[in-house]
């Protein structure tokens, strides 16, 4: 009974505490809820998609002479599984205008019927027939051949074969479908053939069932039934395990390339990397929201102690005390949890159209159980510990020594843990930033993944430490003045009191605009309530960093996503020439006659050996290639890309080269390089020097690992060819990528291949980039609006509402409204100072340690941060409106008749 009578005057008297408390819990629950269900949903995205992008799961090589297997029978969750016979071949031949073309080496794959349909991704028809007698792109492009033409197939130890083509193909998947299966974990990839010819498999068996096992071999191609677990890891080590099992019940009779290992593989990365950005980005806005919560509860404390103390005196008992204490945390906690379940289905349906956020109705429910626990926790520990705390000793004379601002400062105040703090931070950054620190490690080939969290503490001290140093500097501007110290010497104390001076004359200075004459006395009485006021601004501030700090983050990933793409892709729209083609620097003018096209670049590409080491080397126009292409001066090393593409045109014969082989050569600034490029007329390699000029880490269309970039026209004379292997095509501004290279493929046919940015933007892009970081960015910056607004403008409101007795005092004493409004006004603009200046800062420190601790997440790491302008000052915007209204609901209820007020405390 007792209890329901405590609750009901909590509820009449102090309702407003009582629903702040369960707001500040509800904010961190849907904040938990959201992101964790939100986390299962993209790493079961991530997996769905790694999945379905591969287009044959396992490619099963048999041994010579092993009888095709009943793979279905071994494998249940095997659902197709057909065979492919691969042959080599010496060379092709064709005749075209009467001219004789040949090619060198290359692959004859024979396809069952049925393929296309099986696996949709392996083979994409470009002219002519689907099937029957195809060739790839570059093929046809390199015999001239078109539908109708005949194509003769040379054999090694076998007469030749005539076959007509009846159709042109592209390989999308070329690189893993002529994979080496059973090749070692880390072995050097192989480089798939240039000339294909797909056959029948009727017309493959003709020609080449007398070949010799060197020549001619049988793969089984797999598509699994994708019954996977949630979790990319999972579902890595359950496909590794599956296609270990079924090697071993061959027994030698067939190898697995497992393609469908390989993605799940490279996902198990994005999946660890979307676990750290929960971690790094999430954890803090639970924990902010916790805060908060402390805060109101704590703003409450006094009134507490004092009625506790007239409960003893009335013969209440502690544990009475503490029921009554239990009972307002649940009500609390439990309100908070259930409305914070609430605000998290609300914000699934808002940003994702489902309360689930596409996941599954068990892990929704899992999560929303983690995040009510987790609610509830924090109601105790706001709400019921320090209930429990001050029950143990609060008395009569205890409350009443109470009264009055705190005589002495905190501890961690006094033993400076703030700057502690800051200083740990700033050692585990530097710790964590050197020599290339990598958060998460994915051992190729292992089933296990390695996550430092310890890189977390760097961020996360930086947090707590800057949040605490606003604490320290407001709580010693607003310090009374001291009184003198007996025995303190002359020079001593006029230190002091010089520096007390200074401090409040700052203050009062920045109160005067709102405060007018009664500054001092304002600044005066905000003495008395530094405690508070101190608290309110570090956790004002701490909500700025948090939404700052997020922003910015989703702001550069958005803008290194495109980078990304850009420098996989090259440019808006890339034409690549069929290797072995002459395509003359004149086709630039046919490609930029097209419509919507703004600019172009032609690249060349050219193959050198940097000793016995063959790398691609690429001659640009040091003039214009930055107008069509954004070079990154994260691509460069030593310098900014201005500046090493001005060393380059300094000097005709300059190159760039990878820091691989810088290092691996011992090259020095101006060294001689003597590279080995393939002559145009004789087609024989030939020595060309070269002088080391700087170093490249990253180029449009270049592969990751070692390349080369140097002066085109230097490269066309020393080779005798300008022939250009591909073009960077800027488009106009309004005009679509994917528009622009439809009317190239129009224009150009089909012996160029044409790729767009959108489209690789989706190819490349991480799995992380493919369930849309968008979707977490949502999330987290709603969540930081809501933060903000509850840092500033409720907590704000709810001190107005606990300082309603000293409002009604100052105003039977003879004060005026106006005068009231000075007091109210200096508090608004000192919070709103306060969180500003140290969220700025702070903030800024923090995107720049986030970003450089999460380096792998970005891919390139980013020159500079990108500043979402917008969002921040929908932030300031906010956070002014909140307070703005808090005091002017202040401001109203101190016109109320100060005996009504005082009658109704």
């Amino acid at each position: 009974m007792l209890v329901l009578m405590w609750l009901r005057g909590l509820l009449a008297r102090r309702a407003a505490r009582l629903i702040m408390t369960a707001a500040g819990i509800a904010v961190a629950v849907a904040l938990l809820a959201s992101l964790g269900t939100f986390l299962a949903s993209a790493k079961s995205t991530m997996t769905q998609r790694s999945a379905s992008r591969v287009a044959v799961d396992w490619q099963i090589d048999l041994q010579h002479g092993a009888a095709l297997p009943d793979l279905r029978a071994v494998a249940p969750h095997i659902t197709e599984a057909l065979p492919v016979g691969f042959a080599a071949t010496t060379g092709l031949e064709s005749r075209a205008q009467g001219q004789v073309l040949n090619t060198g080496p290359g692959q004859v794959l024979g396809l069952p019927p049925g393929y296309s349909a099986a696996f949709p991704g392996e083979l994409r028809a470009l002219t002519g027939r689907p099937d029957g007698v195809l060739l790839a792109q570059q093929t046809a492009a390199n015999l001239h051949a078109v539908p109708g033409s005949t194509v003769t197939i040379h054999r090694a130890g076998l007469p030749d074969a005539t076959v007509k083509v009846d159709g042109v193909a592209d390989l999308p998947e070329a690189d893993s479908l002529f994979q080496k299966v059973g090749a070692p974990v880390g072995a050097q990839p192989q480089a798939p053939p240039d000339n294909v010819v797909l056959l029948p498999a009727a017309t493959w068996h003709g020609l080449f069932d007398n070949a010799a096992r060197a020549q001619a071999h049988t793969q089984v191609h797999v598509r699994l039934r994708h019954d996977l677990p949630a979790d990319p890891a999972a579902a890595y080590v359950q496909d590794t395990g599956a296609a270990r099992n079924l090697e071993a019940r061959l027994a030698g009779a067939g190898l697995v390339g497992d393609n469908l290992g390989a993605a799940l593989g490279a996902a198990r990365e994005d999946a660890a990397y979307a676990q750290m950005l929960f971690l790094f980005l999430g954890v803090p806005g639970a924990a902010l929201a916790a805060m908060l919560t402390a805060l109101v509860a704590g703003s409450g404390a006094p009134r507490r102690r004092a009625e506790q103390a007239l409960l003893r005196t009335r013969g209440a008992s502690r544990r009475t005390l503490l029921s009554l204490a239990l009972a307002e945390a649940t009500v609390s906690g439990v309100a908070g949890a259930a409305a914070g379940l609430a605000l998290a289905a609300l914000t699934g349906r808002l940003a994702f159209g489902t309360t689930r956020f596409g996941t599954t109705t068990g892990t929704t429910v899992l999560w929303g159980a983690i995040a009510a626990v987790t609610g509830l926790l924090i109601a105790a520990l706001t709400v019921l510990l320090p209930a429990a705390r001050d029950a143990r000793t609060v008395g009569v004379v205890t409350a009443r020594r109470a009264i009055g601002p705190a005589r002495r400062d905190p501890t961690w105040l006094r033993y400076g843990l703030d700057l502690w703090l800051l200083a740990a931070s700033g050692l585990v950054f530097w710790i964590t930033g050197r020599n290339n620190y990598s958060v998460v490690l994915v051992p190729e080939g292992l089933p296990t993944i390695s996550v430092s969290y310890w890189a977390f503490t760097g961020p996360a001290l930086l947090w707590l430490g800057g949040g605490l140093l606003a604490w320290r500097v407001v709580h010693m501007l607003l310090a009374p003045r001291r009184r003198p110290v007996p025995g303190l010497s002359d020079d001593t104390g006029k230190a002091e009191r010089t520096a007390e001076p200074l401090r409040r004359r700052l203050v009062t200075g920045l109160l005067r605009p709102v405060a007018g004459p009664l500054s001092g006395t304002v600044t005066a009485t905000l003495g008395g309530q530094r405690n508070l006021l101190a608290r309110t601004v570090a956790l004002a501030a701490l909500a700025v960093v948090f939404a700052a700090s997020t922003a910015v983050f989703d702001a550069t990933y958005r803008q290194q996503a495109v980078a990304d793409a850009q420098l996989t892709n090259g440019a808006d729209v890339t034409v690549t020439e069929s290797p072995g083609a002459y395509v003359p620097p004149a086709q630039e003018k046919t490609i930029a006659a097209t419509p919507g096209v703004s600019t172009v670049e032609p690249l060349q590409h050219r193959f050198a050996y940097v000793g016995s080491d063959l790398q691609d080397l690429y001659g640009v126009r040091t003039s214009t290639i930055a107008r069509t292409t954004h070079l990154q001066d994260a691509y460069f090393s030593g310098g900014t890309a201005h500046d090493l593409i001005s060393r380059l045109a300094q000097r005709p014969d300059a190159v760039l080269v990878s820091q691989e082989t810088v290092h691996d050569f011992q090259l020095h600034p101006g060294d001689l390089l003597r590279l080995r490029l393939q002559d145009g007329r004789t087609k024989q390699y030939r020595t060309v020097p070269f002088h080391y000029a700087g170093v490249v880490k990253e180029f449009p269309t270049a592969p990751r690992d070692s390349f080369l970039v140097a002066n085109a026209s230097y490269v066309a004379r020393q080779t005798g060819t300008d022939t250009v292997g591909s073009f960077l095509v800027g488009a106009q501004n309004g005009a679509s990528p994917p528009t622009v290279a439809g009317a190239l493929r129009t224009r150009l046919g089909p012996q160029a291949q044409i790729t767009d940015l959108h489209t690789t933007r989706t190819v490349v892009g991480s799995s992380l980039t493919a369930v849309d970081l968008g979707g977490l960015t949502r999330i987290e910056l709603g969540y930081a609006l809501a933060l903000v607004t509850f840092a500033t403008g409720l907590i704000l409101a709810l001190g107005f509402t606990e300082r309603r007795r000293t409002f009604a005092l100052v105003r039977t004493l003879g004060a005026r409204p106006c005068q009231v409004g000075a007091f109210v006004w200096a508090e608004v603009t000192l919070i709103l100072t306060g969180a500003a200046a140290f969220g700025t800062l702070i903030g800024w420190a923090l995107s720049n340690m986030l970003v450089k601790v999460l380096t792998g997440v970005f891919d390139p790491p980013p020159d500079h941060l990108a500043v979402p302008w917008a969002y921040l000052a929908a932030v300031a915007t906010t956070a002014v409106a909140a307070m703005l209204a808090a005091a002017l609901i202040a401001l109203h209820a101190a016109r109320r008749p100060p005996l009504s007020v005082l009658r109704d405390l």
